[in-house]
């Protein structure tokens, strides 16, 4: 089933295809044929900087879950066999402290909001029965309609191509990495942490965007690229502000 399709969701393609192409047109004097693809990065930046007052939020959440690991797995340990139990009091404990299980959800369901939406403006040849024009931009030669994967498996490798995303995964898988290493998972004595592996598996989830970047538009991949950046220098900054407990 098309979900855009839906005439509310069609509306809405529609007018971020319009926005984004007027976006372009207004860049295009400047930057010149990477009008497109700085139209995306502004995008990016703009939806970044709307969710920084939820970045507070998510920040203090993830400082309350961290305080309250202790008594989590607790619960855990005393009520494994009654779920429901363990549920309501978990919710319960969380209700007490004044935090949230939920928080920090909010940003995630946006991002994902907008990659699909930008996935979209950059896949589909027609939007609202015309020609879309997004599809003949590209940034330095590389199409911004194309995913790395569909380039090469199409033959359409070329030289700009290897290039852009070649810088395109190296900053993500860079970025993956200053992550790992600067918010590496604390072992405990027990619960889903306290061995080896659930460290390593913990650690290895840092590079699941690279890993989903070959499959999305390069217009898609960029928005990545700027999401990366900033979530990592915006956590470095925000755990600088709401430490967390010693373990």
């Amino acid at each position: 089933m098309d979900l855009f399709a839906l005439p509310p969701l069609a509306a809405l393609l529609d007018t971020a295809y319009r926005g984004l192409l007027a976006l372009s047109d207004l860049l295009l004097p400047f930057v010149g044929t990477a009008a497109a693809a700085t139209a995306v990065l502004l995008v990016t930046l703009l939806v970044r900087g709307a969710l920084i007052p939820v970045g507070f939020s998510q920040a203090r959440a993830e400082q309350s879950r961290a305080r309250l690991a202790p008594r989590l797995r607790e619960l855990q340990r005393r009520h494994k066999k009654n779920p429901e139990r363990l549920q309501r009091e978990t919710l319960d404990l969380y209700r007490s402290e004044g935090a949230s299980p939920f928080a920090g959800l909010l940003p995630l369901l946006v991002q994902a909001a907008v990659v699909g939406l930008l996935y979209t403006l950059f896949l589909r040849p027609e939007i609202a029965g015309h020609p879309n024009a997004l599809l003949t931009h590209d940034l330095f030669g590389a199409p911004l309609g194309t995913s790395l994967l569909t380039a090469a498996t199409s033959g359409g490798l070329d030289l700009p191509t290897v290039l852009v995303w070649a810088g395109v995964l190296a900053v993500i898988l860079t970025v993956a990495e200053v992550s790992r290493r600067v918010f590496l998972p604390v072992a405990t004595d027990d619960g889903p942490l306290s061995s080896p592996t659930a460290i390593r598996l913990m650690s290895a989830l840092h590079y699941l965007t690279a890993v989903f970047a070959i499959f999305v538009p390069l217009a898609a991949a960029l928005y990545l690229v700027v999401t990366v950046i900033w979530t990592l220098v915006q956590r470095i900054l925000l755990r600088r502000r709401y430490p967390l407990p010693a373990a």
